[in-house]
């Protein structure tokens, strides 16, 4: 068992039960219901999509590496590298967006990055 990559993959649930709950209610649902052209409105749930599916899988590939890291049937560094880095780049992203966006307070408004970090770093860390 390897307890970084582990805890990796459980704040990744937590973040996907986030993203599938209040990314919902909070962003999607909204959005879908706003007075925008057909096509944005469907490019946009693709990438809802993409990100519900891209998240559901690597939470579960680092739940499954962490508990069973020493019996892997194949050398996971090159899978959790690449996990990691995309986590770390979402949140590097998300804080830029958050700090040059007008909105008040973004950083904390917008605060999915904090999960992005924790991700990457426990990741990173293993």
């Amino acid at each position: 068992m390897n307890t970084m990559v582990l805890m990796a993959g459980i704040i990744a649930g937590l973040a996907t039960l986030g993203h599938f709950t209040m990314g919902t209610k909070l962003y999607l649902k909204p959005f879908k219901e706003c007075d925008l052209d057909l096509i944005p409105k469907n490019v946009i749930l693709s990438v809802f999509h993409y990100i519900s599916f891209y998240q559901i899988l690597s939470s579960f590939i680092l739940i499954m590496v962490g508990i069973n890291f020493e019996n892997c049937q194949f050398d996971p560094t090159m899978a959790l590298n690449f996990i990691g880095m995309n986590y770390g780049m979402f949140a590097v992203v998300q804080i830029i967006i958050a700090l040059t966006s007008s909105v008040k307070g973004g950083l904390f408004k917008m605060f999915q990055w904090i999960f992005w970090i924790l991700i990457a770093t426990f990741i990173f860390l293993r």
